[in-house]
């Protein structure tokens, strides 16, 4: 080949590698044009955000964590003196998760808020009423009632109490010391329902008549639970919290209580539903995707969606945990899944 061909070849891939170029920086200036226009139109590119809104696992915000309680405690009990009921309306301290990216409440997991809630004696949580379902595990005190549109129950340690939604409740406390439950709603969702509202009544208290706990339709008493898992000869069981037609507590969130003998562990399991578990009795840990969280009576500790976790109870601990979960919503969405289900099962018409 001569010289004078390699030249003319040199210059015909200059030629045809500048074009190339030069069509590049124009889809290049046209492409910014488009993304330009497109904001001006507010609209937005969904292929520039595919990989983020089409994940191919349940990518879950919240993150493992456990609340020390006797940590907590002291705190709660000082917001009692510091903080009058009138300033307040509920003195909570919210459970709020440490994940990065998210710092506001109402979040524990990315689908229920959990708050430790204090009444002081002679007190009044004034009535109100909301679109937020509630559950309270009663955690300890004596003397402390909830009035639930005209049922006034009175709280013992261990019980689990309902608020439906948008019933008239309000708080009091009888004789000494602090009444101290777990709060668990369902306020997250209503960051993306924007429906949630309160109403307040005319006057600090609901007319409310006392009722027997033990055949309330919104009391689960302890010592019925109690007496169901130690019926079990297993080294670990759960029981649902179920209303009297077999149902779950609400549409939103149900609720669960588990025992494990000492030594023992719980399958170990991976869904969907996110969590938030309390020590009722005993000491252990939980295995959290592959990292230990010890806990013991009295803490409290969440598990996010789609994390594979197992309890374990400690050596000479009896554990009892209480769970509400986010289980029931998801499965009416047709949201609710397991790591080993048959995935043609989620396979709609």
């Amino acid at each position: 080949m001569s010289s004078t061909t390699n030249v003319t070849t040199a210059v015909q891939h200059a030629s045809a590698s500048a074009s190339a170029i030069s069509v590049a920086k124009g889809n290049q200036q046209a492409t910014e044009q488009l993304l330009k226009t497109a904001q001006e139109l507010h609209t937005k590119p969904l292929w520039a955000q595919m990989s983020r809104l089409n994940p191919p696992l349940p990518n879950p915000k919240c993150q493992p964590h456990v609340w020390d309680y006797e940590k907590i405690r002291p705190n709660l009990l000082r917001a009692g003196e510091l903080i009058s009921e009138e300033q307040a309306e509920r003195r909570v301290l919210m459970l709020q998760h440490p994940a990065d990216g998210r710092v506001d409440a109402p979040f524990t997991t990315d689908t229920i808020y959990a708050g430790l809630q204090l009444v002081m004696p002679n007190e009044t949580a004034p009535a109100h009423r909301h679109t937020a379902f509630a559950c309270r595990f009663i955690i300890e005190g004596n003397g402390g009632f909830t009035a639930v549109h005209g049922r006034r129950i009175r709280m013992q340690r261990g019980d689990v109490i309902l608020t439906p939604t948008w019933n008239w409740h309000d708080h009091g406390k009888d004789g000494s010391g602090p009444m101290i439950w777990l709060d668990g709603l369902d306020l997250p969702n209503f960051i993306h329902y924007p429906v949630h509202f309160v109403e307040h009544y005319a006057d600090p208290r609901y007319p409310a008549k006392d009722v027997d706990t033990s055949v309330s339709p919104i009391v689960f008493p302890w010592a019925r639970m109690k007496s169901q898992l130690d019926a079990s000869r297993e080294d670990s069981t759960t029981e649902r919290y179920l209303r009297a037609d077999g149902s779950e507590i609400s549409r939103t969130l149900g609720a669960a209580a588990t025992r494990i003998h000492a030594e023992a562990s719980t399958p170990a399991i991976q869904e969907t539903a996110s969590s938030v578990f309390h020590v009722i009795e005993g000491a252990g840990s939980t295995s959290i995707s592959g990292k230990e969280y010890s806990w013991k009576k009295g803490d409290i500790f969440c598990v996010p969606a789609w994390h594979r976790y197992q309890h374990h109870a400690a050596s000479g601990e009896t554990v009892y945990l209480y769970r509400v979960h986010d289980e029931p919503m998801l499965k009416s969405l047709g949201f609710y899944r397991y790591n080993g289900q048959d995935l043609e099962s989620l396979v709609t018409e």
